[in-house]
């Protein structure tokens, strides 16, 4: 599966952004999805996970009522993506923001090395 993530771009606080991962692969509705953040001189860090079939999604607290985390799984397409609508974007969301893919219960963990595939990432920048 290969992965690639777009939409981030430099904005003000308040405003929203809707992040996009394209995913390449017949098997891609397979796997479950998420997007992590990292920001400068920290470690890359759970913002939301979405299942395989889309049922079921989970936040970390710190985006949970302003993010939502969706899918589109075409079953008749090899390309499939996820979004990360951002709203009410908040200067400490500023981030390389990352989409990655999994199939080892990955929705139930927070940590990044229960993802197998990544995306090359795409920067967010919020100005205050």
């Amino acid at each position: 599966v290969q992965l690639q993530a777009s939409g981030g771009g430099l904005v003000q606080a308040g405003d929203s952004l809707r992040l996009s991962c394209a995913a390449f692969g017949r098997t891609f509705g397979n796997y479950d999805v998420g997007w992590f953040c990292q920001a400068p001189g920290k470690e890359r860090e759970f913002a939301a996970a979405i299942t395989s079939s889309g049922s079921s999604t989970r936040y970390a607290d710190f985006v949970k009522g302003r993010f939502t985390i969706s899918r589109d799984n075409a079953k008749n397409n090899a390309k499939n993506t996820v979004y990360l609508q951002m709203n009410s974007l908040k200067p400490e969301d500023t981030a390389i923001y990352y989409c990655a893919a999994g199939d080892k219960n990955s929705f139930y963990n927070s940590l990044p090395n229960y993802y197998d595939y990544w995306g090359q990432g795409t920067q967010v920048t919020v100005s205050s």
